[in-house]
């Protein structure tokens, strides 16, 4: 089965590559790349054979997209952290490291083959892909996340996420130390424009939807901080992108970050998904867990404040 794209081309624009991963952000260039080279793209009826042609005002392009195979996912006995579990809901302490679906180069160790395991009846609960999977959690960032075991308890958890009635609470160590005790972010998040694997700072007339991340500190360490982060709304990257933007990145962020060693040996950035409160999809009554934060987590902690101590 194949998805077709019909644009028409309303200014002259760059190449041809680069304006449909624009206007295609579900297709990172590199695949519109390769489906030009397999002659999925056509440009005023003709087969494109360039990514480097320019386009001009009134160019109609057609694209072709194959539909992606479904990856064949193996239950796997990979232990969980579980915090709560009923025959509606399981909330796991999710490690550093471990992806949380399967994708091209992910396709086991990941979250969900654990979960076909512990769970035999997920499968088709959420989509076939993400089997349970309400919201998730980056690779390298810890702590609590929520998976639904029926589809009466995704659909609940997805309206309560975004109505905003369940609460997502972080910790996270930053670089620097904020004048204020407390604040607020409220800047749309969307696609980097030139690396299609990072998020930004994206206007909403240009494809960003709104992020709003709440912050306060928790402790102050010397020239770094532990924050408390309440997420308003749950963008990819979003408290790494905003505590980038306003000068103080996520220690140990990879992608974020200031590139700068702490002098301690961490798996991914210092963030951690420390407490979560939903509503019981059944019950209605409320369901609150707090997490505890990795070795690494801590280590850091105890290293940090006692460097602050002794140059106080």
């Amino acid at each position: 089965m194949l998805n077709e794209f019909y644009l028409e081309v309303e200014e002259n624009s760059a190449r041809i590559d680069r304006y449909l991963a624009e206007e295609l952000p579900d297709l990172s260039r590199s695949r519109i790349q390769q489906l030009i080279e397999q002659g999925k793209v056509q440009v005023n009826g003709k087969v494109c054979t360039s990514k480097k042609i320019n386009l001009k005002v009134g160019d109609r392009i057609t694209l072709e997209v194959p539909e992606a195979q479904p990856l064949e996912l193996q239950a796997e006995d990979i232990p969980l952290d579980i915090l709560y579990e009923d025959d509606q809901l399981l909330i796991l302490n999710k490690p550093a490291g471990l992806v949380v679906h399967p994708a091209p180069g992910h396709s086991h160790g990941t979250l969900v083959n654990a979960l076909l395991a512990h769970c035999p009846h997920l499968p088709g609960i959420g989509g076939v892909q993400r089997p349970g999977i309400v919201h998730r959690l980056d690779k390298d960032t810890t702590g609590a996340i929520a998976i639904a075991k029926t589809d009466i308890a995704y659909k609940h958890i997805q309206a309560q996420l975004q109505t905003k009635t369940a609460r997502r609470e972080y910790l996270g160590v930053v670089y620097g130390a904020p004048k204020t005790s407390s604040g607020k972010v409220d800047l749309p998040i969307g696609r980097h424009p030139q690396d299609r694997k990072k998020m930004a700072i994206v206007p909403v007339e240009e494809g960003g939807r709104s992020a709003i991340t709440h912050w306060q500190i928790q402790e102050r360490l010397g020239n770094f901080t532990l924050i408390h982060f309440q997420l308003e709304t749950g963008r990819t990257h979003q408290i790494r992108v905003h505590s980038a933007k306003i000068g103080h990145p996520i220690v140990g962020d990879p992608v974020y970050g200031s590139g700068r060693s702490v002098g301690v040996n961490l798996p991914g950035q210092a963030l951690h998904a420390w407490r979560l409160r939903l509503q019981h999809p059944i019950t209605g009554d409320w369901v609150e867990v707090t997490a505890t934060p990795p070795q690494s987590f801590t280590t850091l902690l105890e290293i940090l404040r006692r460097r602050a101590a002794i140059s106080s």
